[in-house]
């Protein structure tokens, strides 16, 4: 049950959002840049990110939300998005993505966990500034979404099939004129 009164039947962020819409509204526009913007990261690889840390922050409705995305991006089942959550070294995604991933860890745990060398790995690897700056923010950003979701005590659909029923949706809509209502 949520800590405060939230609309009836809104999982996740989107309770949260439809309390204050006037907050929505930028978080929104956040998202929308980060993981939908034109990017040398593609969306997939951008909402994978995003489920990592999720994942990491234990927030169950943002990782199966975002890591529905990022398989309905990749193209690939829900089961591929588990494996590189649980071991992304194992995995098989390109180096630069790993490189990144482990920065998007390090941020989880703290800004001041990054360290040159992961910086030099991933550039080592083909990452841009651009893509460093972008990883470090989506990781930032996802640890603020996730502590507001589970902060709130929002709810979450447990059958993921939920999630990935709803990608291609979700895809389509983006974030930036997100109704929760819908």
């Amino acid at each position: 049950m949520a800590h405060i009164p939230l609309p009836d039947g809104l999982p996740g962020i989107r309770g949260p959002m439809a309390f204050r819409p006037e907050t929505a509204k930028p978080l929104n526009e956040l998202a929308e840049a980060l993981l939908r913007s034109d990017n040398s990261l593609s969306r997939g690889d951008r909402e994978l990110i995003a489920t990592y840390v999720s994942y990491l922050n234990d927030c169950f409705f943002c990782q199966n939300a975002h890591g529905g995305l990022a398989q309905h991006y990749m193209q690939c089942d829900i089961s591929f998005i588990d494996d590189v959550k649980r071991d992304f070294n194992s995995s098989e995604i390109p180096g630069k993505l790993k490189a990144l991933l482990a920065i998007a860890g390090s941020v989880q745990r703290s800004g001041k966990a990054v360290t040159v060398d992961q910086v030099e790995k991933a550039r080592s690897l083909g990452a841009t500034d651009r893509e460093i700056h972008d990883t470090v923010l989506i990781a930032a950003a996802f640890c603020m979404f996730n502590r507001y979701v589970d902060g709130l005590g929002t709810w979450a659909p447990a059958d993921r099939d939920f999630y990935v029923k709803r990608a291609a949706q979700r895809a389509e809509e983006g974030y930036a004129n997100y109704d929760p209502y819908h």
